[in-house]
C-alpha cells in the first residue's frame, strides 16, 4: 500500500507515525509525548502488564509493537514500575498500538495511559495495523525506526526515514552503564502480597547483584527468598564487590550488546567465579556469565518478547511458560565443555539456561521473576537461596 492510500485510510488527519529505516511507513493517531524517537522495533505478545514491560530497562531505544489489541484498561500505578533507579525510568522510546487507549477501569489505577506516556516521555501510536508489522518483523528481523507524534499531522517523512536509516542500532552498543545505578543500595522490599502490598523482610543471607538494568521484582524475589541485597554499579570492581563478603552475587538482566558491556564486566564476573561464589544471571547477565566461561553470543532475527514462551528445564524435566525480553542470545554451539545446558526454548530450541560444572554458578535467558507474566520460573531463586 502506496504512502497516499494509507493516509486515506482514516477518516481524520494522521498525527502519529513509524517509519522504518527502508522507509516503509505506518500511520496512525499519536498519543502520549509528543516529537519523535529513533529505536529498534520489536513486538511484545504479552496480554498484560504494559507498565512494567515499558518500564524494563532492557527496552532501552526500543520501540514496542504489542500484538495483544486493547491496552490501557488497567491504568497504570506506581507499585507496577519496574526500573529501579530514576535514570532507568523512561526506557522504552515509544510504544504502538492497535486500537486507541482503552479508559482504565480498575481498582488499583492511579492514571491512563495516555497521560502516563506523555509524563514520561514516551510518544505511543495506534490505529496500526499491528499484525502487519509484527508479520514484517517476523520476516525481515527487527527493523531501526522512527516513531514521531505531530498533533498538525505534518511530517518530514524523508527525514525520519533518515534518521532511521543513520542510527547505529543495538548491535554493539552498551546501554547497561546508561541504566545502572549510579551508587550502591540496599533494598528489603519483598513480594507483594493480598490483600497488604508490598512489606520489607529481613533477610539472613547475604547477596551483592550487579546492576545492568535490573527489575524491582527480581529484587523482590531475592529478598522473598531470604536475602538480603546490596545493589551495585554495573561497572564496579571484583573487588569492592568481594570485599562486601557475600554469600551470592547476581548478575542482572539489561539492554544492550552483552559483548559491548561485557568488556568491562567479563573480567570481573570471572574474578567472582574464581572466588567461588555462587552465581545466578539473569537475561543480559546469563549472555555475559556464558560469554566470562568462554561462549558467544549472536543477535536474533526477531528476539523474544511476550509472557507466553514455553522453555524446558532439563535438570528437572519439567516444561514451564516464561517471560522473555531480549534480542541476543548465547550461542549453543560456542558453549564450552565446562558448560552444561540446563534450559531450551520449545519455540525455537535456542538456549535459555546454563551451568558451570561442579559449582553452584547458573543462569537463564528468561525472566523468573515474571512481572509481568507466569510465576512458574520462581523455583530458579529458591534454588539460588539453597546454592548459598
Amino acid at each position: 500500500m502506496s504512502v497516499e492510500n494509507k493516509k486515506q485510510v482514516f477518516n481524520q488527519t494522521p498525527t502519529g507515525a513509524l517509519v522504518l529505516a527502508n522507509g516503509e511507513v505506518f500511520y496512525g493517531q499519536g498519543c502520549g509525548a509528543t516529537g519523535h524517537a529513533v529505536g529498534e522495533v520489536c513486538f511484545n505478545t504479552a496480554m498484560t502488564g504494559y507498565q512494567e514491560i515499558l518500564t524494563d530497562p532492557s527496552y532501552t531505544d526500543q520501540v514496542i509493537c504489542f500484538t495483544f489489541p486493547h491496552v490501557g484498561n488497567t491504568g497504570t500505578t506506581p507499585e507496577d514500575e519496574e526500573a529501579s533507579t530514576g535514570k532507568a525510568q523512561n526506557a522504552a522510546r515509544g510504544a504502538i498500538f492497535k486500537a486507541p487507549i482503552t479508559p482504565a477501569s480498575n481498582w488499583r489505577s492511579e492514571n491512563e495511559l495516555g497521560a502516563w506516556l506523555e509524563q514520561r516521555g514516551i510518544i505511543g501510536l495506534s490505529g496500526v495495523d499491528t499484525r502487519a508489522l509484527t508479520a514484517f518483523i517476523r520476516d525481515n528481523g527487527m527493523p531501526n525506526g522512527v516513531i514521531a507524534h505531530a498533533p498538525d499531522g505534518k511530517f518530514d517523512i524523508d527525514a525520519l526515514a533518515a534518521q532511521a536509516s543513520s542510527w547505529d542500532g543495538l548491535v554493539g552498543a552498551d546501554l547497561a552503564s546508561g541504566v545502572t545505578t549510579d551508587a550502591s543500595f540496599d533494598w528489603r522490599e519483598a513480594r507483594w502480597v493480598w490483600p497488604d502490598g508490598y512489606a520489607d523482610k529481613e533477610g539472613v543471607k547475604s547477596v551483592v547483584l550487579i546492576d545492568y538494568g535490573v527489575k524491582r521484582n527480581i529484587l523482590r524475589n531475592l529478598v522473598s527468598c531470604g536475602m538480603k541485597v546490596t545493589v551495585v554499579p554495573a561497572s564496579t570492581p571484583a573487588k569492592d564487590i568481594l570485599a562486601l563478603k557475600p554469600d551470592g552475587v547476581v548478575l542482572s538482566n539489561g539492554p544492550g550488546d552483552p559483548a559491548a558491556t561485557g568488556e568491562y564486566a567479563i573480567p570481573v564476573i570471572q574474578e567472582i567465579i574464581a572466588a567461588d561464589k555462587p552465581i545466578l544471571g539473569i537475561c543480559l547477565g546469563h549472555q555475559m556469565l556464558a560469554l566470562a566461561l568462554g561462549a558467544k553470543t549472536v543477535k536474533m532475527d526477531q528476539g523474544h518478547h511476550g509472557a507466553n514462551h514455553p522453555v524446558k528445564d532439563y535438570t528437572t524435566n519439567k516444561v514451564e511458560i516464561v517471560s522473555m525480553n531480549h534480542g541476543f542470545a548465547v550461542d549453543q554451539k560456542s558453549l564450552p565443555d565446562t558448560v552444561i545446558e540446563t534450559h531450551v526454548s520449545l519455540f525455537d530450541g535456542s538456549n535459555c539456561g546454563i551451568q558451570l560444572k561442579g559449582k553452584p554458578v547458573f543462569s537463564v535467558q528468561h525472566h523468573p521473576e515474571a512481572s509481568p507474566g507466569p510465576q512458574d520460573s520462581f523455583y530458579l531463586f529458591e534454588r539460588f537461596a539453597e546454592a548459598l
